[in-house]
C-alpha cells in the first residue's frame, strides 16, 4: 500500500519476526521496527530505582501508594539501545503507527512507547488480528487512538500484582524459606494443585467386583453375533461401582442401597449362573447427535495441544506465536469463540471442496463463549486469510511442531462449521435367574454413527486417557425383548477405586478458566512460574506439588485465606474488566485493596480487614513458623504423630520421640532446623506426597535415624542392625551385609534369621579336588558354586540345608540349555499416553514391575498389579526415563607391569587430582543451580 507522496511513516510492532512479515505488505515510505516487547516496567530491584527516588519509602515497591498509586517506570537495560534507535527514527518520520497486539498488554506497550519516545509527530494506533496483506492494509487505512481505559486496566493489574507479590512474599521469606514468592494467580494455581494432592493423600482404595458375560445370539443375521454385558443389578438392587464408595474411607456411602460384591461373591454367583438361560428384558434405542466443538480459544488450544501433541503450555504458545507472526494463524491470545463472516465463508467453501455439499449445514454456525469474564474482542484462533491454506499446502514451509499445531487449528476451525455427527444409541437390559432363584440383571450399550459429520475432520481428546473417543462405535446385534441369549463365558472381574487424577497443564488451565482466574495471555507463564518457583514438579504430564507448596499454601490458608480464595481472585478480574470498560476508577480499586478504604471499590472483606498492608504487617507475629512448616501425615501404630517438616535443606520426616517427648523447638530463629533432632528420616527426591504411605514411611525411618537394632552377634559381639538401602531392606554387622530374602519382611525379622542371613555365603564343604563349594543368594536367586561353576537351587531354604553330596550332584549335572520361556505378563494395561508404547505388568525377582519394553519401574509399597492405573504407570515410567539409563560399570583396569609402576602411580595421582577438580566444579554448579532465583515475587 503506497504512502502519501512525501510522507514517511514509522510502524512499531513488538517482535522482529512480525516486523519482517509486515514490512513485506507495506510499500515505500514505511519503516517497520520492533520494540522487542515491553519497553518500560516497574523496577525489578533496588539497583533499577533511579537515584532521585532511592530515598523514598515507597521506592522498594515502585509504586507511590500515598500519591494515587503513581507507578515508577524505568526503561529495561536490554531495551535502551533499541529505544535510542526508535527515538532517532521518530525524529525522521512524519507519522507514527503503533501496531502492537490488540489486547490490554499491547495497548499498554503502545502507551509506554508514546511516553518514552515523546514524539513530536502525529501518533496513531493500528490494530489487526491476523498478519495478512489485506488485514495490514485495512489497519493502516483505519487507525484509532490509544484506548486509555485498556491502558488503565493493564496498569492496575500490574500494580495489583506488584503490591500482592512484594507485600506477601516477605512473609514467606520469614516464615517458610528465603527467596520464595507469592502471586495473585500463581498462589491460587498452586493451591488448586495442592488440594488435589491432599485428596489423593486422603484417598483410600476400595475393591469391588462384578461379572462380565460374553453373550451370543443364535441367529444374528447381519451384524455382530456376540457382545459383552456387565452385571448391573442383583434381585433389583444395583451392583456397587466406583462412585458408590467414600473416597476417604474406601467404604460404601451410607444410604447407597447397593450390593457390594467381593471376589468370592462374584465368583460364586458366576458359577450359579453357569448354564442358565439369559433373556433380553428391555431394548431402548435413541437417536444420537453431537454438535461440533467451538473454534479454539487460548485455553482450549493449550489443552488440546497437550493432549494430542504432548506440548506444554509454553511450547504451545511459542509455536503459536511463530505461526501468527509469519501470517499462518490469527492472534493466539483470545477468549472469544467468534469467527468473522469472512472466516465462516472461507471454512464453508473449503468444507464443500474437501467433504462435499452434504457436510455443510444450511446456516453458518455461531458460538457463544462460556468463559467467565471473557473480555478480549478478537476472533477465535483460526487459519489466517480469506482462503484457508490446507496443512498440505504449508507443510514444506513449517517445522514439524509448527505443522502439527497448524493442522490442529485448521481441523478444529473447519469442523466447527460442519454438520452434526448423527447415529443411534442402544441400551439393552438382560436377565438370568440362578439355580438359587437370584435375579441377575446385565446391561450393555451400543452406539452406531450413521453420518460422522464434523467427526470426519476433528475428534476432541479427553483428559481421561481411558475415555472413549467421540467417533468410537460399539455395535450390538439386533436385539428384541424376550429374545433368548447364550452365555459363552461368565467371568468375575475385580476393580479398585482410583484417586482423583493429578492435574496436567491442560486440565489446570481449564480449571483456572472455569473459575474465571487469569487471562489468555497469562496461562502459559503461570504454568511455568509455579514450576520455576519450586512449587510444582512434573512427572510425565502430571503436575505434582512439592512439600514446599504445602507449607506456603498452608500459611496462606490459615492467615490470608481471602488472598487465595477462588471467588475473590475472580472478582478482581471482574474489577479489572470494569476498569477496562471505563466503568470504574483504577485508583479506587487499588485503594480499597491496599488500604482497606470501604468507600472505594474492591473486595469488602479485604477492605474491612484494613487492606493488604495492614493484613501482612499486623498479623505477622501470629504466624508460627514451626507449625506452618509441619505437614501432618498420620499417627502411627505406636501413637506417634508423623509429620513432614519443610527445612531449608529440603523436606524430611519427623515423628515423636519414644515416650511422647517432642523435639526441642528451634532456637536459632523462626524456620530453623536447630534443636533436638528427634526421630527423623530424609525424603528421597522425586517422591510424591501421596506416596508417603504408612508402609513407605516405615521403610524410610528404617533406613534413616529409625534403623532397628536386632541384637548382638554372640560370636563377635558386634551389633546386628536392620537397615533400608537402595535395593531394599538388609541386615548389617561390622563389614558383613546381607539382603533379606523374598520370603522375609522387615517387621517380622528376628535376630536368629538375621544371623542366618549373615552366614551367607555358606561353606557347604570341600570337593575331592580341594575346591570349596559355597551356597549363596544372588541376583537370579539361590545357587551353589564351585570355582566358576554355578547351579540354581530350588528354594531359598536349600542355601542353609544343602549338603556337599547334593551340591556336587547339582554341579555335575549339565546346565539347562536355552532360556526358560518368559512368563506371561500379570496384566496388560494398554498404551502409554506419553510414548504410545504398550504397557504391561510383569513379575520379577524383586516383585511386580511395569514396563514399556525399554524402561522398567517397580511397583511401590501399597501398589498392586490389579489397582495400578494407566496414569500412575505412565508417571512411574516417565520418572525412570527422566533419570536416564543406569550407568554401566566400567571394567576393572588391568594392572600395569611392575617396571611401569612409578608411571602408573603418577597417572593415578593426576587422574585423582582431575577428578577432585571436577567434583568441586560439579558441586559448585549444583549449588548454583539450587540457589533460588532473585526474580521479583509477583
Amino acid at each position: 500500500m503506497p504512502s502519501n507522496a512525501g510522507t514517511t511513516r514509522l510502524v512499531i510492532v513488538e517482535s522482529p519476526a512480525k516486523a519482517k512479515t509486515i514490512s513485506g505488505y507495506l510499500g515505500p515510505g514505511y519503516v517497520v521496527e520492533a520494540s522487542f516487547g515491553h519497553v518500560r516496567d516497574l523496577p525489578r530491584n533496588a539497583a533499577d530505582v533511579p537515584a532521585k527516588y532511592k530515598g523514598e519509602a515507597w521506592a522498594r515497591l515502585g509504586v507511590d501508594v500515598d500519591n494515587g498509586f503513581q507507578a515508577l517506570y524505568v526503561v529495561s537495560a536490554d531495551r535502551k539501545q533499541q529505544i535510542s534507535k526508535l527515538v532517532k527514527l521518530a525524529k525522521e518520520v512524519d507519522e507514527i503507527f503503533l501496531a502492537t497486539d490488540e489486547d490490554r498488554e499491547g495497548e499498554a506497550i503502545a502507551w509506554h512507547l508514546v511516553e518514552t519516545l515523546k514524539p513530536k509527530v502525529p501518533v496513531k494506533r493500528m490494530v489487526f488480528h491476523e498478519i495478512t496483506k489485506p488485514a495490514i492494509q485495512a489497519a493502516v487505512a483505519n487507525p484509532r487512538e490509544i484506548d486509555r481505559d485498556l491502558v488503565d486496566a493493564q496498569e492496575a493489574r500490574r500494580i495489583l500484582d506488584r503490591l500482592y507479590g512484594y507485600e506477601v512474599s516477605p512473609v514467606l521469606w520469614k516464615k517458610v524459606m528465603p527467596k520464595l514468592s507469592a502471586g495473585r494467580v500463581q498462589s491460587v494455581a498452586t493451591r488448586i494443585v495442592v488440594e488435589r494432592e491432599r485428596q489423593r493423600m486422603a484417598f483410600r482404595t476400595a475393591e469391588y467386583w462384578d461379572i462380565l458375560a460374553s453373550l451370543a445370539v443364535a441367529n444374528a443375521g447381519e451384524g455382530p453375533r456376540a457382545f459383552n454385558a456387565t452385571l448391573i443389578a442383583l434381585n433389583g438392587d444395583r451392583i456397587a461401582t466406583g462412585k458408590d464408595f467414600e473416597p476417604t474411607t474406601g467404604k460404601v456411602k451410607p444410604g447407597a442401597g447397593v450390593v457390594h460384591l467381593d471376589e468370592s461373591g462374584a465368583r460364586g454367583l458366576a458359577a450359579r449362573l453357569e448354564g442358565r438361560p439369559f433373556t433380553v428384558t428391555r431394548v431402548e434405542e435413541k437417536p444420537y447427535r453431537r454438535r461440533p466443538y467451538a473454534p479454539f480459544i487460548t485455553s482450549t488450544l493449550q489443552q488440546e495441544a497437550a493432549r494430542k501433541l504432548r506440548l506444554s503450555s509454553q511450547q504451545t504458545m511459542r509455536t503459536a506465536q511463530r505461526l501468527y507472526e509469519n501470517g499462518y494463524i490469527t492472534y493466539m491470545r483470545t477468549d472469544s469463540v467468534n469467527l468473522s463472516e469472512t472466516a465462516i465463508s472461507a471454512a464453508r467453501r473449503q468444507i464443500v471442496e474437501l467433504y462435499g455439499e452434504r457436510s455443510v449445514p444450511p446456516e453458518p454456525r455461531r458460538y457463544t463463549g462460556k468463559v467467565k469474564n471473557a473480555q478480549e474482542a478478537h476472533e477465535a484462533i483460526r487459519p489466517a486469510g480469506d482462503n484457508f491454506r490446507t496443512p498440505g499446502e504449508v507443510a514444506k514451509e513449517l517445522s514439524a511442531e509448527e505443522f502439527k499445531l497448524y493442522e490442529l487449528i485448521w481441523r478444529r476451525t473447519i469442523a466447527s462449521q460442519m454438520t452434526d455427527a448423527v447415529g443411534s444409541s442402544v441400551s439393552v437390559r438382560i436377565r438370568a435367574v440362578s439355580a438359587a432363584q437370584e435375579e441377575a440383571d446385565f446391561g450393555a450399550t451400543g452406539k452406531t454413527i450413521t453420518d460422522p459429520g464434523f467427526l470426519r475432520a476433528y475428534v476432541e481428546s479427553s483428559d481421561d486417557e481411558n475415555a472413549e473417543a467421540e467417533d468410537a462405535e460399539r455395535r450390538l446385534p439386533t436385539l428384541v425383548k424376550d429374545q433368548p441369549l447364550t452365555a459363552d463365558e461368565l467371568a468375575a472381574q475385580g476393580h479398585h477405586t482410583q484417586p482423583p487424577s493429578r492435574y496436567t497443564e491442560a486440565s489446570l488451565v481449564k480449571a483456572l478458566e472455569e473459575l474465571g482466574i487469569g487471562r489468555p495471555s497469562t496461562y502459559a507463564s503461570i504454568m511455568q512460574t509455579i514450576q520455576d518457583r519450586g512449587y510444582v514438579t512434573k512427572r510425565g504430564q502430571a503436575m505434582i506439588p512439592t512439600f514446599l507448596a504445602f507449607a506456603v499454601i498452608g500459611l496462606m490458608e490459615r492467615h490470608y485465606p481471602r488472598l487465595i480464595d477462588y471467588d475473590f481472585t475472580a472478582s478482581m478480574e471482574n474489577e479489572l474488566d470494569e476498569i477496562a470498560g471505563g466503568d470504574h476508577a483504577a485508583v479506587d480499586f487499588l485503594t480499597a485493596f491496599y488500604f482497606g478504604s470501604a468507600n472505594g471499590a474492591g473486595d469488602q472483606d479485604i477492605a474491612r480487614s484494613g487492606g493488604l498492608k495492614k493484613l501482612v504487617t499486623e498479623n505477622l507475629s501470629d504466624i508460627d513458623a514451626r507449625s506452618v512448616n509441619s505437614i501432618p501425615l498420620f499417627t502411627d501404630e505406636d501413637g506417634r504423630e508423623v509429620v513432614v517438616r519443610v527445612g531449608r535443606y529440603g523436606p524430611y520426616l519427623q515423628r515423636e520421640l519414644p515416650g511422647g517427648e517432642q523435639p526441642t523447638p528451634a532456637a536459632a530463629g523462626e524456620g530453623e532446623e536447630g534443636g533436638a533432632q528427634g526421630d527423623r528420616a530424609p525424603i528421597p527426591e522425586g517422591l510424591a506426597p501421596d506416596e508417603l504411605t504408612p508402609e513407605k514411611v516405615h521403610e524410610l525411618f528404617l533406613g534413616g535415624s529409625g534403623e532397628r537394632k536386632l541384637g548382638d552377634d554372640p560370636a563377635t559381639g558386634e551389633p546386628i542392625v536392620l537397615k533400608s538401602g537402595r535395593f531394599g531392606p538388609y541386615v548389617s554387622s561390622g563389614e558383613r551385609k546381607s539382603s533379606l530374602l523374598r520370603s522375609q519382611t522387615p517387621d517380622s525379622l528376628t535376630l536368629e534369621e538375621a544371623l542366618r542371613l549373615l552366614s551367607l555365603p555358606r561353606l557347604v564343604g570341600v570337593a575331592p579336588d580341594g575346591v570349596e563349594v559355597f551356597a549363596n543368594n544372588g541376583r537370579y536367586g539361590p545357587y551353589v558354586k564351585r570355582g566358576e561353576e554355578f547351579r540354581s537351587l530350588e528354594s531359598e531354604d536349600q542355601m542353609f540345608t544343602v549338603g556337599l553330596d547334593e551340591a556336587l550332584a547339582l554341579l555335575a549335572a549339565p546346565k539347562a540349555r536355552g532360556r526358560r520361556a518368559a512368563a506371561p505378563p500379570l496384566r496388560e494395561m494398554g498404551v502409554d499416553p506419553a510414548t504410545e508404547k504398550p504397557l504391561v505388568i510383569k513379575d520379577g525377582r524383586f516383585g511386580p514391575y511395569v514396563t514399556d519394553g525399554e524402561f522398567n519401574a517397580s511397583l511401590r509399597r501399597g501398589q498392586t498389579p490389579e489397582a495400578l492405573s494407566l496414569e500412575e504407570a505412565s508417571e512411574m515410567l516417565a520418572e525412570k526415563r527422566a533419570k536416564g539409563p543406569a550407568p554401566r560399570k566400567k571394567a576393572a583396569a588391568k594392572k600395569a607391569p611392575a617396571k611401569k609402576a612409578t608411571a602408573a602411580k603418577k597417572t593415578a595421582a593426576a587422574t585423582k587430582s582431575t577428578a577432585a577438580k571436577k567434583t568441586t566444579t560439579a558441586k559448585a554448579t549444583a549449588a548454583k543451580k539450587a540457589t533460588p532465583r532473585k526474580a521479583p515475587a509477583e
